[in-house]
């Protein structure tokens, strides 16, 4: 074994020795200190030890010009020092590079997600155009709640809605729960915990009335599209969500008993939608096409349409209602049966709410049913009470 005293001359003088590939150089004052000089002309700086069960170990330090050789020689005594504390600078240094980048993580998440989720293509989505592009190559290890919270706001800052940048934040933290769940090194504690979330108030009440609907039904009954008739009219008479009515099979539509059932809902759970009359006379005008099993398909494809945005928006246009959300036509549904004097109980069960507080929202008209109640009450009493 070749001994060197290492300092800024002897290590550009030392050579590797002829017929060999490479020459190791040990230090004469650093016990472990070692140059290695390669055939090739590349010098190397590394720390040699034994570890606490005796097994031989090497922890590279650096290649010779990253540091300057009075730096080495410091870092190689303060890695000395931590291998007689016990440490192990090696095996601290491979766990560190077992630790994955979010890149990988994300692999494995959208993996997950892709075999159970029905809004697999929305979250790869944010995964892919959001997150990845900030956090891919770091390892999870370098994520801090800190850097999290500020990236979070330079979103909101970029423009982008509270509930995006919540629904962004919440993608991003599940990554960090399955990476726990999974016992993937670097994961300590999820960096989205802890982080204020954005006042949102998606709750944007728009209601149809008789007028506004018989205009839409005249629209959509013109549209180039066959299927928005039905889609439109199924939609109001159900207060079912679009997804489920475009993804809606045949099998599943019982027209004697008046039910057609949805098998995997958004809170995970099967539920029946009872049919009125006129939903059940719509049905029966839906036309079929062979052996598709879809009550609603893309006669061009005889799969569910992927996307309905441009014949919707041309009927709303030809409605005149600005602004009218695909989805407002369930908060419609729910405020016709309202008015009518349903209970919001009964509501809340047709529109499969898992609970109460999502139906909630639609409190303001049933007071409005119950107010016209009393007030009808009242004026069939024909009594004035404020008489003396």
């Amino acid at each position: 074994m070749p001994k060197l005293k290492i300092d800024s001359s002897s290590v550009l003088l030392a050579r590797c020795q002829d017929g060999r590939k490479k020459t190791d150089y040990w230090d004469t004052r650093i016990r472990g200190l070692v140059l290695e000089v390669r055939a090739s002309g590349g010098k190397t700086f590394y720390l040699r030890y034994q570890d606490q069960h005796g097994r031989q170990r090497q922890h590279k330090i650096c290649a010779l010009g990253d540091l300057t050789v009075d730096k080495v020689r410091r870092e190689a005594q303060r890695l000395r020092s931590e291998v007689v504390l016990g440490g192990d600078p090696a095996a601290a240094k491979a766990d560190i590079k077992a630790i994955p980048t979010y890149a990988e993580l994300a692999v494995q998440h959208l993996a997950n997600a892709k075999s159970y989720q029905r809004s697999y293509e929305t979250t790869e989505m944010y995964v892919r155009l959001h997150i990845l592009p900030r956090w891919g190559k770091h390892r999870l290890s370098d994520i801090h709640q800190r850097d999290v919270a500020l990236w979070l706001a330079d979103k909101t800052a970029e423009g982008l809605a509270p509930a995006t940048v919540e629904k962004i934040r919440v993608i991003f933290g599940r990554s960090f729960e399955l990476a726990a769940r999974w016992d993937i090194p670097g994961v300590s504690k999820n960096p989205t915990r802890g982080i204020p979330r954005p006042p949102i108030n998606n709750a944007r009440e728009r209601f149809l009335n008789v007028a506004e609907a018989k205009r839409l039904q005249a629209a959509v009954a013109n549209s180039r599209n066959t299927q928005l008739k039905f889609i439109v009219g199924l939609l109001l008479l159900t207060g079912a969500r679009v997804s489920e009515l475009l993804h809606a099979e045949w099998r599943h539509v019982d027209l004697e008993r008046r039910a057609w059932l949805i098998p995997t809902s958004k809170t995970g759970k099967p539920r029946h939608v009872p049919l009125s009359k006129a939903a059940v006379d719509l049905i029966e005008q839906v036309p079929r096409f062979g052996t598709c099993p879809y009550l609603l398909p893309n006669p061009r494809t005889r799969k569910p349409f992927t996307d309905i945005k441009h014949p919707w928006d041309t009927a709303r246009r030809e409605a005149v209602l600005p602004g009218l959300r695909i989805h407002d036509l369930r908060h419609s549904a729910a405020s016709f049966m309202i008015n009518a004097g349903v209970d919001l109980f009964a509501v809340g069960r047709v529109l499969g709410h898992a609970d109460h507080k999502s139906t909630m929202r639609y409190s303001h008209l049933a007071n409005d049913t119950l107010l016209a109640a009393v007030e009808a009450g009242a004026a069939r009493q024909e009594v004035d009470w404020t008489a003396p």
